[in-house]
């Protein structure tokens, strides 16, 4: 005689610090799970009431008392569908990353994560301590052993729980996106399935926090480390797991089988993600935008339009005398083809106004960047008091290439409280571009194939400046996300006059970049949480070839 567990994985868009509402959303969740899906245990993610990463708010006291009285309602709404899901809980003066399982309106058991992160964004052993004990859970004819995240990247916890007795491993995550986080993930956790030949239940947070973005993809996979449960990326979700026990052991089917996006799919859809949550959640009313006809501000555009609507963002194109015919026809086109608001603000006499009062400082002096600099700061200006009369966020343009290098002007092009593409670079740009074009022709071809230009001088192009993207995309990749020294990057076959121009640049510029706007992270290792360097350092790489 067979008996059956009905498994529900909810992956739920929480926001960090909104505990009531997240336990609204918890419970309602929960009703799904009980009435349409008919299921006896709903799967959260980690530390879900609260939303993950909870930071520092984790030091304060009336947090805390916060939780505990949203966990109390939680138990007494939730009492015809058991539920395990993840929670900050002090004992003393410590405090655990929390697992626990409520059944019947009471909590049953409780889990600490014992693996704790320490790496890149992760910063856990700031708050917490480790647990050192499995946790089962002897639920109908099955031992269900509970897992929190990193937990089951490292060889010992699940062993632990397996070891003990667990049939199937139930895993909650707050598990942030990068380029093939989903494909490595899955990876990880199927070898780890197969390896302890026991079923796992892995169960992701969705939405945007600050620079993180969490994918979703919740997903199961059976004993033999196969996938047969895999959910929507960068959505809510709520879908159902049976697990089947009978005389030959455990087996697990799943209900869904979502295909998993390409690369350039899953990128875009994670900056769609980003934007979209951090203008919500942040309350404001929409965006705005310098659209120069150039190929980020286009890009970031498009971003916008799809993660909140083309009524909810403006654009401003901001042109001077260097400003080229085809940039202001270019950036007309994908304002009409993205049906959003297009206005005009000349800054030439912005520009004018400011030169005039500033030549008796600059007599004897000769023109340099400091004219361009104004020409950027007169659009930043210009794209701040809109947001300011309007409430709409202005959102910056600048790419991963350009914020590494310092290639942008602070209180400029700098300026804005979100930047969609800080964590692209701009290689990368291009290649977005092109595959947002596949879904909707909404991106000039001129702006994707004409030279880059900031056009703030005659006849002004990127390569002026800096060496061509195709090579100073990956020196800094070599440089800034693998941290490879001067003389590895030129013996990978980079000439060793761009691999010197481009570290210095780099170095010399972290001051910048620690003022710039936070951004979406897209790679391993994003500018922000993942790389902390000093601003004021004597330190320079030594550069001998």
């Amino acid at each position: 005689m067979s008996r059956e567990i009905n498994i529900a994985l909810a992956q739920i868009n929480v926001m960090v610090g909104a505990v009531e509402d997240n336990v609204d959303r918890i419970i309602e969740f929960a009703e799904r799970a009980r009435t349409e899906l008919d299921c006896d245990l709903m799967v959260c993610s980690e530390l879900v009431l609260t939303g993950y990463p909870p930071e520092d708010l984790l030091l304060r006291p009336g947090f805390h008392d916060r939780i505990e009285q949203q966990l109390q309602r939680l138990c007494e709404a939730v009492q015809d569908i058991d539920l395990y899901l993840g929670y900050p809980k002090r004992i003393g003066n410590k405090l655990f990353n929390m697992g626990a399982m409520i059944q019947g309106g009471e909590i049953t058991h409780e889990y600490a994560k014992m693996d704790l992160p320490n790496y890149g964004v992760f910063d856990e052993k700031r708050y917490f301590t480790a647990g050192n004990k499995p946790c089962l859970v002897e639920y109908k004819d099955a031992v269900l052993g509970l897992t929190v995240c990193e937990d089951i990247w490292h060889e010992g916890p699940v062993e632990k729980a397996v070891a003990a007795g667990a049939d199937v491993i139930l895993n909650i995550n707050g598990s942030p996106y990068h380029a093939n986080k989903i494909s490595e993930r899955c990876d990880v956790v199927c070898e780890r399935a197969k390896s302890v030949a026991t079923p796992v239940l892995y169960v992701n947070q969705v939405g945007g926090q600050d620079e993180l973005v969490f994918d979703g993809a919740s997903f199961a996979c059976d004993a033999g480390g196969e996938v047969i449960h895999q959910m929507a990326s960068f959505e809510e979700a709520l879908s159902k797991v049976t697990v089947t026990v009978d005389s030959k052991g455990i087996q697990l089917t799943g209900s869904e089988m979502v295909a998993e996006l390409d690369y350039h799919a899953s990128v875009y859809q994670a900056l769609v993600c980003g934007v979209g949550d951090y203008v919500r959640k942040n309350g404001f009313s929409g965006v705005v935008i310098g659209l120069s006809g150039g190929i980020d501000s286009a890009l970031t555009t498009t971003i916008a339009v799809d993660a909140l609507g083309p009524d909810n963002v403006d654009v401003i194109m901001m042109p001077f005398r260097y400003t080229s015919d085809i940039s202001k026809q270019d950036a007309y086109a994908e304002a009409e083809a993205l049906g959003i608001q297009y206005h005009v603000v000349s800054i030439e006499p912005m520009y004018d106004a400011f030169v005039k009062q500033l030549a008796p400082l600059f007599e004897g002096r000769e023109a340099d960047t400091t004219e361009e600099n104004i020409q950027a700061r007169c659009r930043g200006l210009t794209l701040m008091a809109y947001s300011n009369k309007t409430g709409r966020m202005v959102l910056t343009t600048g790419n991963k290439s350009e914020m590494s290098v310092g290639y942008a002007t602070l209180y400029g092009d700098m300026v804005g409280g979100y930047n969609a593409i800080k964590d692209v670079p701009k290689v990368l740009v291009y290649e977005l571009a092109r595959y947002r074009n596949t879904i909707s022709p909404v991106i000039p071809e001129r702006v994707i194939t004409r030279e880059p230009s900031a056009e703030l001088k005659p006849d002004q192009i990127d390569s002026d400046s800096l060496p061509p993207y195709e090579i100073l995309d990956p020196i800094l990749e070599l440089y800034v996300e693998q941290d490879c020294a001067p003389r590895d990057i030129v013996a990978q076959g980079f000439d060793a006059k761009y691999v010197s121009q481009v570290i210095r640049m780099v170095d010399r510029n972290e001051y910048k970049r620690r003022q710039a706007a936070p951004g979406v992270r897209i790679t391993k290792r994003a500018f922000g949480r993942d790389r902390r360097y000093p601003i004021t350092s004597g330190y320079r790489p030594k550069i001998d070839w």
